[in-house]
Protein backbone atom coordinates (compact mmCIF):
# COMPACT_ATOMS: atom_id res chain seq x y z
CA UNK A 1 0.00 0.00 0.00
CA UNK A 2 2.85 2.59 0.94
CA UNK A 3 4.31 1.42 -2.67
CA UNK A 4 1.11 2.57 -4.40
CA UNK A 5 0.80 6.02 -2.76
CA UNK A 6 4.49 6.52 -3.43
CA UNK A 7 3.65 5.69 -7.03
CA UNK A 8 0.70 7.82 -7.00
CA UNK A 9 2.78 10.72 -5.50
CA UNK A 10 5.37 10.38 -8.06
CA UNK A 11 2.50 10.30 -10.66
CA UNK A 12 0.89 13.56 -9.61
CA UNK A 13 4.14 15.43 -8.96
CA UNK A 14 4.95 14.35 -12.69
CA UNK A 15 1.67 15.48 -13.88
CA UNK A 16 1.96 19.07 -12.28
CA UNK A 17 5.64 19.36 -13.83
CA UNK A 18 4.35 18.34 -17.13
CA UNK A 19 1.70 20.69 -17.18
CA UNK A 20 3.66 23.66 -15.36
CA UNK A 21 6.33 22.79 -18.29
CA UNK A 22 3.47 23.36 -20.75
CA UNK A 23 2.05 26.64 -19.60
CA UNK A 24 5.33 28.22 -19.53
CA UNK A 25 7.23 27.41 -22.72
CA UNK A 26 7.38 30.30 -24.41
CA UNK A 27 7.76 30.30 -28.34
CA UNK A 28 8.93 32.91 -29.82
CA UNK A 29 6.88 34.71 -32.97
CA UNK A 30 8.86 37.22 -34.05
CA UNK A 31 8.75 36.79 -38.31
CA UNK A 32 11.89 39.51 -38.16
CA UNK A 33 13.96 38.35 -41.69
CA UNK A 34 17.94 38.52 -40.78
CA UNK A 35 19.03 38.70 -44.26
CA UNK A 36 22.55 40.53 -44.23
CA UNK A 37 22.79 39.61 -40.43
CA UNK A 38 25.83 37.10 -39.27
CA UNK A 39 25.36 35.49 -35.74
CA UNK A 40 27.88 33.73 -33.71
CA UNK A 41 26.36 30.19 -31.85
CA UNK A 42 28.98 29.17 -30.00
CA UNK A 43 28.44 25.30 -28.83
CA UNK A 44 25.76 25.57 -32.24
CA UNK A 45 26.65 21.27 -33.06
CA UNK A 46 23.71 19.96 -31.55
CA UNK A 47 21.08 20.38 -28.99
CA UNK A 48 19.67 23.32 -28.00
CA UNK A 49 22.71 25.60 -29.99
CA UNK A 50 21.71 23.73 -32.92
CA UNK A 51 18.17 24.72 -32.84
CA UNK A 52 19.16 28.48 -32.28
CA UNK A 53 21.27 28.68 -35.37
CA UNK A 54 18.53 26.28 -37.53
CA UNK A 55 16.42 29.05 -36.91
CA UNK A 56 18.93 32.12 -37.69
CA UNK A 57 19.72 30.49 -40.80
CA UNK A 58 16.13 30.21 -41.40
CA UNK A 59 15.72 34.09 -41.32
CA UNK A 60 18.49 34.59 -43.77
CA UNK A 61 21.24 35.11 -41.79
CA UNK A 62 24.60 34.18 -41.43
CA UNK A 63 25.66 31.80 -39.37
CA UNK A 64 28.77 30.83 -37.38
CA UNK A 65 28.95 27.60 -35.52
CA UNK A 66 31.85 27.88 -32.95
CA UNK A 67 32.42 24.61 -31.35
CA UNK A 68 35.23 22.32 -30.24
CA UNK A 69 34.26 19.54 -32.00
CA UNK A 70 33.63 18.94 -35.76
CA UNK A 71 30.40 20.50 -37.11
CA UNK A 72 30.55 19.93 -40.83
CA UNK A 73 27.64 17.43 -40.58
CA UNK A 74 25.52 20.35 -38.88
CA UNK A 75 26.32 22.96 -40.61
CA UNK A 76 25.12 20.69 -43.93
CA UNK A 77 22.19 19.44 -42.28
CA UNK A 78 21.56 23.16 -41.77
CA UNK A 79 21.85 24.54 -45.24
CA UNK A 80 19.64 21.45 -46.29
CA UNK A 81 16.74 22.00 -44.23
CA UNK A 82 17.13 26.24 -44.31
CA UNK A 83 18.43 26.17 -48.07
CA UNK A 84 20.66 28.92 -46.59
CA UNK A 85 24.28 28.52 -47.76
CA UNK A 86 25.96 31.11 -45.63
CA UNK A 87 26.77 28.79 -42.81
CA UNK A 88 29.88 27.71 -41.53
CA UNK A 89 31.33 26.20 -38.66
CA UNK A 90 34.87 27.22 -36.76
CA UNK A 91 36.83 25.64 -34.27
CA UNK A 92 36.78 27.22 -30.20
CA UNK A 93 37.70 25.11 -27.05
CA UNK A 94 36.10 27.46 -24.36
CA UNK A 95 38.86 25.85 -21.89
CA UNK A 96 41.87 27.36 -23.52
CA UNK A 97 42.30 30.76 -23.72
CA UNK A 98 44.47 30.59 -26.06
CA UNK A 99 41.49 28.44 -28.64
CA UNK A 100 39.26 31.47 -28.12
CA UNK A 101 41.79 34.57 -28.96
CA UNK A 102 42.71 32.49 -31.63
CA UNK A 103 38.88 32.33 -32.62
CA UNK A 104 38.43 35.86 -31.85
CA UNK A 105 41.62 36.63 -34.47
CA UNK A 106 40.16 34.87 -36.62
CA UNK A 107 36.98 36.71 -36.93
CA UNK A 108 38.25 39.76 -36.89
CA UNK A 109 40.26 38.99 -39.95
CA UNK A 110 37.63 37.43 -42.01
CA UNK A 111 34.13 38.74 -40.72
CA UNK A 112 33.28 42.02 -41.36
CA UNK A 113 30.25 42.39 -38.77
CA UNK A 114 28.86 40.31 -35.84
CA UNK A 115 25.27 41.64 -34.92
CA UNK A 116 24.38 38.63 -32.90
CA UNK A 117 26.74 36.85 -30.46
CA UNK A 118 25.17 34.09 -28.79
CA UNK A 119 26.64 32.40 -25.83
CA UNK A 120 25.30 28.68 -25.84
CA UNK A 121 27.85 26.46 -25.18
CA UNK A 122 28.23 25.74 -21.27
CA UNK A 123 28.43 22.23 -19.36
CA UNK A 124 26.01 21.19 -16.75
CA UNK A 125 28.64 19.19 -14.60
CA UNK A 126 32.15 19.05 -15.59
CA UNK A 127 34.83 16.93 -14.11
CA UNK A 128 36.62 18.25 -11.59
CA UNK A 129 39.67 19.20 -14.03
CA UNK A 130 41.61 22.26 -13.98
CA UNK A 131 42.35 23.64 -17.42
CA UNK A 132 45.65 24.58 -19.27
CA UNK A 133 44.87 28.22 -17.76
CA UNK A 134 45.26 26.69 -14.30
CA UNK A 135 41.04 27.29 -14.05
CA UNK A 136 38.23 25.57 -12.87
CA UNK A 137 37.08 23.60 -15.95
CA UNK A 138 32.93 24.19 -15.34
CA UNK A 139 33.78 28.08 -14.21
CA UNK A 140 36.11 28.46 -17.60
CA UNK A 141 33.71 27.05 -20.38
CA UNK A 142 30.70 28.81 -18.50
CA UNK A 143 31.84 32.04 -17.86
CA UNK A 144 35.49 32.80 -18.16
CA UNK A 145 34.81 31.94 -22.01
CA UNK A 146 32.30 33.88 -22.63
CA UNK A 147 33.71 37.01 -20.90
CA UNK A 148 36.86 36.91 -22.78
CA UNK A 149 35.53 36.31 -26.16
CA UNK A 150 33.21 38.90 -25.70
CA UNK A 151 35.32 41.34 -24.55
CA UNK A 152 37.84 40.12 -27.81
CA UNK A 153 34.59 40.82 -30.51
CA UNK A 154 33.72 44.11 -28.88
CA UNK A 155 34.89 46.09 -31.78
CA UNK A 156 33.27 44.22 -34.38
CA UNK A 157 30.17 44.41 -32.20
CA UNK A 158 30.10 48.15 -32.10
CA UNK A 159 30.87 47.99 -35.41
CA UNK A 160 27.69 46.39 -36.27
CA UNK A 161 25.23 48.14 -33.80
CA UNK A 162 22.47 47.81 -32.73
CA UNK A 163 24.03 44.67 -31.96
CA UNK A 164 22.90 41.90 -29.22
CA UNK A 165 24.97 39.99 -26.84
CA UNK A 166 22.96 36.89 -25.15
CA UNK A 167 24.84 34.51 -22.15
CA UNK A 168 22.55 31.63 -21.02
CA UNK A 169 22.43 31.23 -17.32
CA UNK A 170 20.78 28.52 -15.16
CA UNK A 171 17.64 28.71 -12.57
CA UNK A 172 20.82 26.97 -10.46
CA UNK A 173 22.25 30.69 -10.40
CA UNK A 174 19.93 30.93 -7.74
CA UNK A 175 20.62 28.50 -5.59
CA UNK A 176 24.13 29.72 -4.16
CA UNK A 177 25.25 33.03 -2.67
CA UNK A 178 28.77 34.18 -4.36
CA UNK A 179 31.75 34.95 -2.87
CA UNK A 180 34.59 36.30 -4.73
CA UNK A 181 37.16 32.89 -3.40
CA UNK A 182 34.58 31.00 -5.23
CA UNK A 183 35.85 32.25 -8.53
CA UNK A 184 38.30 29.65 -9.06
CA UNK A 185 37.54 26.88 -7.03
CA UNK A 186 39.95 23.99 -7.87
CA UNK A 187 40.40 21.49 -4.85
CA UNK A 188 36.89 19.91 -6.21
CA UNK A 189 36.85 15.82 -5.95
CA UNK A 190 34.51 13.62 -8.02
CA UNK A 191 33.44 12.85 -4.82
CA UNK A 192 32.21 16.08 -4.01
CA UNK A 193 28.25 16.10 -4.60
CA UNK A 194 27.55 19.80 -3.16
CA UNK A 195 30.51 21.60 -4.14
CA UNK A 196 30.20 20.37 -8.04
CA UNK A 197 27.33 21.77 -7.56
CA UNK A 198 28.33 25.17 -6.47
CA UNK A 199 30.45 25.63 -8.62
CA UNK A 200 28.16 24.96 -11.58
CA UNK A 201 25.64 27.27 -9.64
CA UNK A 202 27.86 30.56 -9.07
CA UNK A 203 29.47 29.70 -13.06
CA UNK A 204 25.80 30.92 -13.88
CA UNK A 205 25.54 33.47 -11.75
CA UNK A 206 28.31 34.88 -13.15
CA UNK A 207 26.67 34.88 -16.64
CA UNK A 208 23.67 36.90 -15.17
CA UNK A 209 26.18 39.62 -13.33
CA UNK A 210 28.46 39.70 -16.27
CA UNK A 211 25.35 40.16 -19.06
CA UNK A 212 24.34 42.96 -16.77
CA UNK A 213 28.22 44.58 -16.39
CA UNK A 214 28.70 44.10 -20.03
CA UNK A 215 24.94 46.06 -20.45
CA UNK A 216 25.48 48.93 -18.50
CA UNK A 217 29.36 49.53 -20.39
CA UNK A 218 28.23 49.01 -23.34
CA UNK A 219 24.78 51.03 -23.52
CA UNK A 220 26.50 53.90 -25.32
CA UNK A 221 27.61 51.96 -27.78
CA UNK A 222 24.75 50.20 -29.35
CA UNK A 223 25.24 46.96 -28.15
CA UNK A 224 23.07 45.36 -25.92
CA UNK A 225 23.27 42.20 -23.84
CA UNK A 226 21.28 39.80 -21.90
CA UNK A 227 20.41 36.85 -19.91
CA UNK A 228 18.29 33.69 -20.29
CA UNK A 229 17.33 30.51 -18.63
CA UNK A 230 16.29 28.06 -21.09
CA UNK A 231 14.12 26.03 -18.88
CA UNK A 232 14.69 22.38 -18.04
CA UNK A 233 15.69 20.66 -21.43
CA UNK A 234 16.47 17.34 -22.48
CA UNK A 235 19.48 17.17 -23.04
CA UNK A 236 22.75 15.38 -21.49
CA UNK A 237 22.41 17.58 -18.23
CA UNK A 238 23.72 14.83 -15.33
CA UNK A 239 26.52 13.32 -17.45
CA UNK A 240 29.17 14.69 -15.55
CA UNK A 241 28.01 13.64 -11.98
CA UNK A 242 29.60 10.55 -10.42
CA UNK A 243 28.34 7.23 -10.49
CA UNK A 244 27.73 6.39 -6.84
CA UNK A 245 24.23 5.00 -5.72
CA UNK A 246 23.10 8.83 -4.49
CA UNK A 247 23.82 10.20 -8.38
CA UNK A 248 22.63 7.24 -9.89
CA UNK A 249 19.03 7.55 -7.76
CA UNK A 250 19.34 11.52 -8.84
CA UNK A 251 19.74 10.76 -12.32
CA UNK A 252 17.13 8.39 -12.88
CA UNK A 253 14.21 10.83 -10.63
CA UNK A 254 15.52 14.20 -12.13
CA UNK A 255 16.93 12.94 -15.55
CA UNK A 256 15.23 9.77 -16.90
CA UNK A 257 11.95 10.69 -15.45
CA UNK A 258 11.36 14.20 -14.53
CA UNK A 259 13.04 15.67 -17.66
CA UNK A 260 11.99 12.90 -19.97
CA UNK A 261 8.38 13.66 -18.88
CA UNK A 262 7.78 17.12 -19.14
CA UNK A 263 10.89 18.61 -19.89
CA UNK A 264 11.30 20.81 -23.15
CA UNK A 265 12.89 19.43 -26.55
CA UNK A 266 15.97 21.14 -27.90
CA UNK A 267 13.83 22.89 -30.18
CA UNK A 268 11.83 24.43 -27.36
CA UNK A 269 15.03 25.37 -24.78
CA UNK A 270 16.37 26.98 -28.14
CA UNK A 271 13.24 29.65 -27.92
CA UNK A 272 14.01 32.53 -25.27
CA UNK A 273 17.70 32.84 -26.98
CA UNK A 274 16.14 33.49 -30.53
CA UNK A 275 13.54 35.65 -29.25
CA UNK A 276 16.60 37.65 -27.29
CA UNK A 277 18.15 37.42 -30.82
CA UNK A 278 15.47 38.41 -33.33
CA UNK A 279 12.31 40.15 -31.84
CA UNK A 280 11.89 44.03 -32.74
CA UNK A 281 10.41 44.57 -29.64
CA UNK A 282 14.04 44.00 -27.73
CA UNK A 283 15.65 46.37 -29.60
CA UNK A 284 16.90 48.63 -27.02
CA UNK A 285 16.07 45.99 -24.23
CA UNK A 286 19.52 45.67 -22.08
CA UNK A 287 20.53 44.32 -18.91
CA UNK A 288 17.73 42.00 -18.53
CA UNK A 289 17.37 38.63 -17.51
CA UNK A 290 14.31 35.96 -19.32
CA UNK A 291 12.40 33.39 -18.98
CA UNK A 292 10.36 31.14 -21.48
CA UNK A 293 10.57 34.51 -23.47
CA UNK A 294 9.74 36.47 -20.74
CA UNK A 295 11.25 39.31 -18.68
CA UNK A 296 11.62 37.87 -15.17
CA UNK A 297 12.86 40.90 -12.49
CA UNK A 298 13.84 38.65 -9.73
CA UNK A 299 17.54 38.01 -10.02
CA UNK A 300 20.20 36.64 -7.37
CA UNK A 301 20.52 38.86 -4.27
CA UNK A 302 24.46 38.65 -5.51
CA UNK A 303 23.12 40.78 -8.28
CA UNK A 304 22.00 43.55 -6.43
CA UNK A 305 25.74 43.80 -4.36
CA UNK A 306 27.80 46.45 -6.51
CA UNK A 307 31.31 45.79 -4.39
CA UNK A 308 30.87 42.22 -5.07
CA UNK A 309 29.99 42.81 -8.92
CA UNK A 310 32.79 45.45 -9.41
CA UNK A 311 35.06 42.88 -7.44
CA UNK A 312 33.97 39.83 -10.10
CA UNK A 313 34.65 41.66 -13.04
CA UNK A 314 38.36 43.55 -11.77
CA UNK A 315 39.01 39.32 -11.04
CA UNK A 316 37.38 38.03 -14.31
CA UNK A 317 39.46 40.73 -16.05
CA UNK A 318 42.57 39.66 -14.04
CA UNK A 319 41.97 36.03 -14.95
CA UNK A 320 40.98 35.79 -18.48
CA UNK A 321 44.67 37.98 -18.87
CA UNK A 322 43.00 40.85 -20.37
CA UNK A 323 45.00 43.57 -21.76
CA UNK A 324 44.54 47.57 -20.69
CA UNK A 325 43.67 48.08 -24.87
CA UNK A 326 40.89 44.91 -24.21
CA UNK A 327 39.47 46.27 -21.28
CA UNK A 328 36.40 48.19 -21.46
CA UNK A 329 36.75 52.23 -20.26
Amino acid sequence: MLLLYALLLLGLILLIFFVASRLTCGITRSPVCLIGKTAIVTGGNAGIGYQIALNLASRGCRVIIADKDDATDSVMSIIKESTNPNILCKHINLASFKSIRDFASDIRSTEKRIDILIHNAGVPMYRPIVTEDGINGTFQINYYGPFLLTHLLLDLLKKSSPSRVIFTSSFYAYLFNLKLEDLNPKDIQASDFIPQHKVYSNSKLCDIIAANEFARKLKSYGVTCNSLHPGCVRTNMLSGLRKDVLCQMINLLCWNILINVAGKSSWEGAQTAVHLAVSSELENVTGEHFIDCKLFKFLPSSCYDKKLIEAVWRKSEEITGLKDDEKIL
